[in-house]
């Protein structure tokens, strides 16, 4: 028979609960020890893998500093380290004139 994920947690709960010996519970409710035994591992190595991460909290992100450049509704944010070389292109782009 087949058991749902459900139906294994809810067993190996049971048997948790009720304090019997493997043996005793698997012969009460029918299942094949040997199934239960992969069951007990398989939980054991699934708690296992998991890691508790205590929650962080994110500073924002603060913007660079940057010249904003605003003309006919368009936003140019040019950032302030930008080479002298690439500010006259920008300009020229723009058909201004250094």
């Amino acid at each position: 028979m087949n058991y749902s994920t459900e139906e294994k947690a809810r067993l190996l709960e049971g048997w948790k609960e009720s304090g019997m010996s493997i043996s005793a519970f698997v012969r009460e409710n029918g299942l094949v020890r040997w199934t239960f035994h992969k069951w007990i591992k398989a939980a054991r190595d699934l708690q296992q893998s998991f890691v508790e991460v205590s929650a962080q909290v994110m500073q924002p992100v603060t913007a660079a500093p940057e010249i904003l450049i605003e003309k006919g509704g368009v936003r140019i944010h040019i950032p302030l380290g930008l080479g002298i070389g690439e500010l006259r292109s920008v300009m020229e782009g723009l058909g201004a004139a250094l």
